[in-house]
């Protein structure tokens, strides 16, 4: 089954105000530094995260429609001590700072004296920003009469599933499509009988998914050169078939075989009476945040 893609931060752009106090807002893929170039780190500016959580607190008209009251943000510390450099990204710069996010919004402001008159620019030019129910945390820092504003969502945990019953569900999941005659492609499969789980198997699929997650690559073929054959054996699963099936980038064993289910030669793997056994296993790579499943499904000599 195909890799599903890594997570897209959309990029928002707006021209800049046309007076002094000029400001420009980035969304969460940024190619830009400050109005006046790259600054050296800048200190934190509690008093316009104040102002912005207060505009936040009471009702606003802002595009010609109503918004708010809404909660206040969070205001972590790492949202005003980063600050973004050209060609910075804003996902990349927040996870080097410990701050992983799901979005995130940068807006700048130069020429303004104070936190008010910065407040006075983003109130006129980013309600629609400052309002957004999508952000949950914000920072703000200045460099002289520079400042800097970051929105986010910090990243949500990836629910992982217990093993043992990521297994069972795998395993109810593929008996039930074995139950009844079913189209692989143009190839028509009868009923089969139902598989059971054998440890070999899943100590051979959590070793590809675990190699997978590391290496961040998705093949049948192993970094070191094996492919499913090679590792039942090497988990002591002495095959007379065996056949293999790979997914990444989904949460849950039951999507994982629907996916392989609407794969001709997935499908074909599933139905296959010749099987008699399966394991299933995955394995999460924190960083890009994509899990791998692995189905080994043979039957012993």
């Amino acid at each position: 089954m195909a890799a599903m893609p890594a997570r897209l931060f959309p990029v928002v752009l707006s021209a800049p105000v046309p007076c002094k106090a000029r400001a420009a807002l980035l969304g969460a893929a940024l190619a830009c530094a400050a109005l006046h170039g790259a600054a050296p780190a800048s200190a934190a500016e509690p008093g316009l995260t104040g102002l912005i959580n207060a505009y936040r607190a009471v009702p606003q008209q802002c595009g010609g429609q109503a918004a708010g009251p809404l909660p206040p943000l969070a205001t972590p510390s790492a949202l005003s001590s980063v600050r973004l450099g050209t060609g910075a990204f804003i996902e990349l710069a927040l996870e080097r700072a410990g701050y992983p996010v799901e979005q995130a919004a940068a807006i700048f402001v130069s020429g303004a004296p104070d936190a008010a008159g910065a407040m006075a620019v983003l109130r006129e030019k980013y309600c629609r920003q400052l309002l957004s129910p999508q952000f949950t945390a914000l920072g703000a820092s200045r460099q002289g009469d520079a400042w800097q504003v970051l929105l986010a969502e910090p990243q949500r945990p990836i629910p992982l599933p217990d093993p043992v019953a990521a297994n069972a569900a795998a395993l109810a999941a593929v008996n039930a499509a074995r139950a009844a005659p079913r189209l692989c492609g143009a190839r028509l499969f009868g009923a089969a009988k139902p598989l059971s789980l054998n440890p070999a198997l899943t100590q051979a699929a959590q070793a590809h998914s675990r190699d997978m997650a590391a290496q961040r690559y998705f093949s049948h073929q192993a970094r070191d050169g094996s492919f499913v054959a090679e590792r039942a054996a090497r988990a002591g699963y002495a095959w007379r078939s065996i056949g293999e099936n790979i997914a990444s980038g989904i949460n849950t064993a039951e999507e994982a075989v629907a996916g392989w289910l609407d794969s001709p030669g997935h499908c074909a793997n599933v139905m296959n009476p010749a099987f008699t056994e399966m394991g299933v296993a995955y394995s999460l790579n924190t960083e890009r945040r994509i899990m791998y499943w692995t189905q080994v499904i043979g039957a012993a000599r």
